[in-house]
């Protein structure tokens, strides 16, 4: 079962069930957000997906023309934008782990010692699926910003005047509520576009903080249930309409050193993300990326990302933003 939230022409919201082809979109009753429909779901202590099933009306809309409307929105969202965390977590999969020691390497030559990134690939793979009801290895975990960094299915992806670079990272994105007690639950998956600046951090591990600071895109479809073990998709650049790189990406836990619960326990094992009504999205590391293959993105590029699993593509195109030069504070 597949969501997707999106605009009306008089600037109200609803929340489609995607169809079986994959193509139109069933309006549920009663419901204009995700929040809402997960909100609802934890108070009637039921699943998301039997109030779905409740809602579903027998109205269609064309998925594809919403699309091209520009009328898609990610697939969760807050109306406080400051209560929508964003995450995530690396060195997860082979390709990231390979792609952060090659930083290393390029930096402190073939001779040099082992690198963290290697060493907490590691301990992911001995560690970081220790079992149902077990704890097992702590993954690296990293801030991305709040609600106002992600940008809708189909929206520019800004790169600042200030960055050395721009660079997709096709992931699978967690997607979360906090219920009136703080408790956590999981409303669904969705794709996302983990978008970073790789030349800044390869300038030195210590930026890693600041080169998850950008903005990210998460979409078009929630999928609600469980995740596949095993996940398989491809992610693309396009320049000036033709593919200039491109990639199959492995994900799922067949293909991760951490199970989902392990990575979710580490997150919300801090009672600051676990704040009654927050919402959260948390990245799961990148199997492929283009910069690891020596791609140098341009403004103008579009990303593309695309999982069966998960319905209709993930596009964005990345565009240039003016400098706003030095920022000042001013004394009170």
């Amino acid at each position: 079962m597949r969501l997707v939230q999106y605009t009306t022409p008089d600037g109200g919201r609803r929340v489609g069930r995607v169809s079986d082809d994959g193509n139109h979109l069933h309006p549920l009753d009663n419901t204009g957000t995700v929040l809402e429909l997960a909100e609802a779901a934890i108070a009637q202590g039921t699943s998301i997906a039997s109030l779905v099933e409740q809602r579903t009306g027998a109205a269609t809309m064309n998925y594809d023309e919403l699309l091209r409307e520009g009328r898609v929105l990610a697939p969760v969202d807050h109306p406080e934008p400051a209560r929508f965390l964003v995450t995530g977590t690396g060195l997860t999969h082979t390709g990231s782990a390979a792609a952060r020691n090659q930083m290393h390497v390029l930096t402190h030559g073939e001779g040099g010692d082992e690198s963290d990134s290697l060493k907490i690939f590691r301990m992911g793979l001995e560690g970081g699926k220790p079992g149902a009801g077990k704890i097992g290895i702590q993954p690296e975990w990293f801030f991305k910003g709040v609600g106002t960094c992600v940008v809708a299915p189909g929206a520019d992806l800004p790169m600042p005047a200030f960055a050395k670079a721009g660079a997709e990272e096709a992931e699978i994105v967690g997607l979360y509520l906090n219920g009136p007690d703080g408790h956590p639950h999981r409303i669904g998956y969705a794709l996302g576009n983990e978008y970073s600046d790789h030349v800044t951090e390869g300038e030195n591990y210590l930026y890693l903080a600041h080169s998850k600071l950008r903005s990210c895109s998460i979409g078009p479809e929630l999928l609600v249930g469980d995740l596949p073990n095993e996940v398989r998709g491809h992610s693309r650049i396009l320049r000036n309409g033709a593919v200039v790189w491109e990639q199959e990406f492995l994900s799922g836990e067949a293909h991760m050193s951490h199970s989902v619960a392990n990575l979710e326990h580490f997150h919300f094992r801090y009672p600051m993300h676990r704040r009654a009504g927050d919402l959260h999205a948390y990245f799961f590391g990148a199997a492929v990326m283009s910069y690891a293959s020596g791609i140098k993105t341009a403004a103008g590029d579009e990303y593309e990302i695309q999982a069966r699993t998960f319905g209709k593509p993930l596009r964005n195109r990345m565009v240039a933003v003016p400098d706003e030069g030095l920022v000042t504070v001013t004394q009170l």
